[in-house]
């Protein structure tokens, strides 16, 4: 879409506002809206995907294991992925081994030192990987070495590949690289990144209908479902629990749903743009102003939440090239493992963010907090402490903002309304994307980029 055409729906979205704003909450709806068309055209790809849920769902449950790899905002995929298959949103389900390959930090320096960063999954792949397992290589445009190389030597020893990739495939596609292969047709790597978590959610969710219907997978196993899938992933899917006992029949439900999830997550994603519009540009213009003082920020966020804080913190700290993006002071308060899990063992895990918001944060830093819940207890404590310390606080959180709704707490809050962690987790990305983007406008349009930093303050 261009200015000199403008988008009808662009045009409705935009005469919600009651009067202009100094903030240009147009701009937010522009960048919404080209957001859709490439999220749409998933459905395209159902049928695809309701057959790699059922290879992905065979191998588990012929003992497969999950290794997942990615580099840049595609680790945090990695890292986002894992968590889903080990630690399953819904009570009961079964874990599923599952492992991202981007997540050791010494291993992957290592390895880049030793025998160069294109060969870090390889390695790891001809090594942790045996024939059986499923490696899943996420990249942006599908030209990554360092996945392509992974998925070869996946691909060598046996194992099923499933790649999610973006633009035109890239050299993933074009080879043929992996055995189920899903693109995201933007050119734009957030826009791809968001596409991602819709298809890895998918991946997951329709992955668990398959293993909670034995006689998909083996001809020998009984039909009957159990009490625990009608409880559990029957409610995401409840008529996929009906008798039906045929494995045909059966895909052609798990595409459907596929479809209408695909549906659902668009709608959503327009619905709360069109709420939140304003409110994302008034944010961003106080995160402008903060980084035009010398501010650093923080994130934090526990699970799949930890990896969408580290993607924060990596779109904003490196964005990519371009002349016309800045990159800005981030830090993510769940990367360094030694310092959480030694606060959670020897003081508590409730302090592990405000505790390091204590010792790192000053006055006018900007504290980001991620949950799906809103109510997480060490997420809540780290946002008291970052108030009592003078920063700016940002939450995006879902179930109409839970405990990060109290007065007084967050200073601009974003709730998604929607009881489903996947579709919290969706919306929440491309909230977070658009609002990088705006900051980065108000910077052009200020020509301010970030202050020198300046010497913390002493202490008492």
């Amino acid at each position: 879409m261009t200015s000199e055409s403008p988008d009808p729906a662009v045009l409705e979205a935009t005469a919600v506002l009651e009067a202009p704003t100094v903030f240009e909450a147009p701009a937010v709806f522009e960048a919404l809206h080209r957001r859709v068309a490439p999220i749409e055209r998933l459905t395209e790809d159902a049928d695809a995907l309701a057959e790699a849920c059922l290879a992905v769902a065979r191998a588990f449950r012929a003992g497969g294991r999950l290794l997942v790899f990615g580099t840049g905002t595609a680790a945090t995929d990695a890292q986002h992925v894992s968590v889903e298959f080990m630690h399953p949103v819904i009570v009961g389900k079964r874990a599923l081994p599952a492992f991202s390959l981007a997540a050791d930090s010494a291993t992957m320096s290592g390895l880049a030192q030793t025998l160069g960063p294109d060969a870090v999954f390889a390695h790891q792949l001809r090594v942790l990987g045996r024939a059986g397992d499923i490696a899943l290589g996420v990249c942006g445009d599908g030209d990554s070495p360092a996945v392509v190389q992974g998925l070869a030597a996946a691909r060598a020893s046996g194992l099923t590949t499933v790649a999610l990739i973006g633009g035109d495939g890239g050299r993933i596609a074009e080879d043929g690289l992996a055995d189920h292969r899903f693109v995201v047709r933007s050119d734009d790597h957030r826009v791809v990144k968001e596409g991602h978590v819709t298809l890895y959610h998918l991946l997951w969710e329709l992955t668990h209908v398959y293993l909670e219907q034995p006689h998909a997978l083996d001809s020998a196993a009984t039909s009957e479902t159990s009490p625990e899938a009608a409880d559990g992933i029957g409610t995401l899917y409840p008529f996929l629990y009906s008798g039906t006992s045929s494995l045909e029949a059966l895909t052609v439900e798990v595409a459907a749903s596929a479809r209408a999830k695909i549906a659902e997550i668009v709608a959503l994603r327009r619905s709360v743009g069109q709420a939140e519009a304003a409110s994302l540009a008034a944010c961003a213009y106080a995160l402008a102003e903060g980084f035009g003082k010398g501010a650093t920020l923080l994130a934090f966020g526990n699970g799949g939440s930890s990896s969408d804080a580290q993607d924060i913190v990596h779109t904003f700290l490196d964005p990519g090239p371009g002349a016309e993006v800045t990159a800005l002071p981030a830090l993510c308060l769940t990367n360094d493992t030694a310092v959480v899990t030694a606060l959670s063992n020897d003081v508590s895990f409730d302090v592990v963010f405000a505790r390091q918001l204590q010792a790192v944060g000053r006055p006018g830093d900007l504290a980001v907090a991620v949950s799906t819940s809103g109510g997480s207890a060490n997420v809540l404590a780290a946002l008291a402490a970052a108030r009592k310390a003078g920063m700016t606080t940002v939450g995006f959180a879902g179930y109409g903002g839970g405990k990060m709704a109290e007065p007084g707490l967050v200073d601009h809050l974003f709730a998604v309304p929607s009881s489903s962690v996947h579709r919290i987790q969706e919306v929440q990305t491309t909230l977070y994307h658009v609002l990088w983007e705006q900051v980065q406008r108000e910077l052009r349009l200020t020509s301010a980029g970030p202050a020198p930093r300046t010497p913390r303050p002493g202490r008492d």
